[in-house]
């Protein structure tokens, strides 16, 4: 599939609190909903600064990761972020890593 049909394909991932009848969310506003995804990408950003990448929103509908060399990949959701973020640095990523944690813990008290 194309990156345009894919953008506009609207698969919502399961990390994505997207109303829906019979699904319970607090975030039925738009506003709500956007927040919480600037959250994830503030989170996720943490712990990619151990990589040297960096995740931003691209209009509310994917995800651009990038790199400190100028590489950068679409990615639709979460659920491909990290086998992404493997392929752009060449080695593996582990975000449960304990000590990566507490790294991240530490940057997030101090």
């Amino acid at each position: 599939m194309c990156s345009l049909c894919g953008i506009l394909g609207g698969n919502e991932h399961w990390a994505d609190a997207v109303a829906r009848p019979g699904v319970y969310t607090r975030n039925v506003e738009r506003i709500d909903r956007r927040r919480e995804r600037i959250n994830r990408v503030a989170a996720a950003n943490r712990v990619l600064a151990s990589y040297a990448l960096t995740l931003s929103d691209w209009q509310g509908s994917s995800y651009v990761l990038a790199s400190r060399t100028g590489k950068s990949e679409v990615i639709e959701d979460l659920g491909h972020l990290w086998p992404a973020a493997e392929r752009m640095i060449g080695r593996a990523c582990d975000p449960l890593d304990p000590d990566l944690i507490a790294r991240v813990e530490a940057m997030r008290d101090g």
